[in-house]
């Protein structure tokens, strides 16, 4: 009986599993016939992917409006960062440029040739600190009230031509253009009164112009950027204009175009060009990203330059060729300040500088200070030291292979200190030197205690952000450099210079 109880179990097991089986392949079958009926027949994986680019391309054209592809290439760590910055906005408000909506730089790309064809560049973000305009055809600028009148144009785009995109305060200063279709609102098209065969370049000189190192960052290179492919063949219309500003600058516009710079806003004519560009092009702080630009646009074309313009005798920082010659002996440039960040102890740096046997001068640029002969003077040094500040600025007449020393203040100011200067450098073909102000050389150890933040937690007042961190680091703070550990910088600089190597 217990050997027949056992057979019939496992019959029962068998039917079991083959009922199993079964099933599992009738649910085979249907979905096989389910699969059939709805699935994309005939399409193969690659056809697939395709088809699923196509609905990403379609999706980018609807956030994209601009034709990006003409952009010089930048380094990939560059494209993502600005891929999360925002883009200009026509009068609707609708956003325009890469990265919109979510929408990756790959995709972008591929929507490109789309782009091409249904529609033409007009404003775009040439980078994450500017937005740039250009068109072509019939161009009529209507400058007393900033408008450019252009045919063809689609629709109307609002700029402010200034590298400082998303500083609101510097943009508070600057007047915003318009670019309209020429025949807009039914009215009759201004008429030309002066028509020039060169490309208008309309360009701001509010924000922070004034400040050295605003000049040279926000305007005279981006400037140098977009107009050195002209050939001189450029018009400089200028908005916010400073005449102050503006002659103090003039030499620079002049190496760049051979026509009047205009008072743009002032203007009463109507002035009609073939060509416009609305807006400088950034690259970086103080510098010229040599592989977006085209040849002959790198920083050491813009300093050629600013020698052609200034008359600078020296291109490298050789020494003289006559060995009794005092100029054999290299120079030192100490840049002075008035206000804070001064050196308590410059009389005495000057004296340490001079017994290791250099010739000594003392610069002390201001507002007012003439920049040909300031120019001249800097060219003139081997070595130039100063605290952090726009003075710095100045490195941009060092000629190849001299060294510039940031004294850099106390209050952990390294990574301003190295964006502003140290990292130009490099570009400048200058060599680069940091003195850090230590506790025992600041100012500020006389006005708190050494328990106060300020001294013993420079960090907690960088976290109340840049007005409080400039407050107490960069306004209230005077430096007084121990002349030991600065003579060590000095002789380190020395072994740098063509003067030293040669004395070996």
């Amino acid at each position: 009986m217990k050997s027949n109880r056992n057979l019939s179990r496992g019959e029962g097991r068998r039917l079991g599993n083959v009922a199993l089986i079964a099933f599992m392949l009738g649910s085979l079958l249907l979905l096989s016939l389910i699969r059939a009926k709805f699935s994309p027949i005939g399409k193969t994986g690659e056809a697939i992917k395709a088809e699923e680019q196509q609905e990403v391309r379609k999706e980018s054209i609807k956030f994209v409006t601009l034709d990006t592809a003409d952009e010089t290439a930048a380094s990939a760590a560059e494209e993502e960062e600005e891929a999360t910055q925002p883009n200009p906005t026509d009068n609707s408000g609708s956003s325009n440029g890469g990265g919109v909506g979510g929408v990756s730089s790959t995709a972008l790309a591929a929507a490109d040739n789309h782009l091409r064809l249904s529609s033409k560049r007009v404003c775009y973000e040439s980078s994450r600190r500017s937005d740039t305009c250009e068109a072509a055809g019939d161009v009529r600028v209507q400058g007393r009230v900033q408008t450019i009148h252009i045919a063809p144009l689609e629709q109307e785009w609002k700029v402010k031509p200034y590298c400082r995109k998303h500083d609101a305060f510097a943009l508070s200063h600057v007047k915003e253009w318009s670019l309209r279709p020429l025949l807009s609102g039914g009215a009759p098209p201004p008429a030309c009164t002066i028509n020039s065969s060169a490309t208008a370049f309309v360009l701001s000189t509010g924000g922070f112009t004034g400040n050295l190192f605003h000049d040279y960052t926000d305007v005279l290179i981006p400037a140098f950027i977009t107009a050195r492919r002209y050939a001189g063949e450029v018009q400089f219309l200028v908005s916010s204009f400073k005449s102050w500003w503006t002659s103090k600058y003039l030499q620079i516009f002049q190496q760049l175009s051979r026509h009047e710079v205009i008072d743009i806003d002032a203007d009463e004519e109507i002035r009609c060009y073939p060509n416009v560009v609305v807006g400088p092009t950034f690259h970086k702080e103080l510098g010229v990203d040599a592989s977006r630009a085209p040849p002959g646009t790198s920083m050491v074309d813009f300093r050629a330059m600013l020698r052609g313009a200034f008359g600078l005798e020296r291109a490298a920082a050789t020494p003289s060729g006559d060995r009794w010659d005092i100029r054999r002996r290299p120079r030192l440039l100490i840049i002075s300040r008035r206000a804070s960040r001064r050196f308590l102890n410059e009389r005495a740096m000057v004296d340490m500088a001079m017994s290791l046997g250099f010739d000594v001068r003392v610069g002390d640029p201001d507002v007012s200070t003439d920049v040909s002969k300031f120019a001249r003077l800097v060219n003139s040094a081997d070595v130039m030291v100063g605290v952090h500040g726009d003075g710095l600025t100045n490195m941009v007449f060092l000629p190849a292979g001299a060294v510039l020393i940031q004294v850099v203040p106390y209050g952990g100011l390294e990574w301003l200190a190295r964006g502003t200067f140290r990292e130009p450098s490099a570009d400048m073909e200058i060599h680069y030197l940091e003195y850090m102000i230590q506790l025992d050389e600041t100012s500020l150890s006389d006005e708190y205690s050494r328990d106060d933040p300020v001294l013993k937690d420079p960090g907690a007042i960088h976290k109340q952000g840049w007005n409080a961190l400039k407050t107490v680091y960069l306004d209230k703070q005077n430096v007084k450099p121990h002349l030991g550990r600065l003579k060590n910088t000095f002789m380190e600089a020395l072994k740098l210079l063509p003067h030293g190597q040669s004395n070996k």
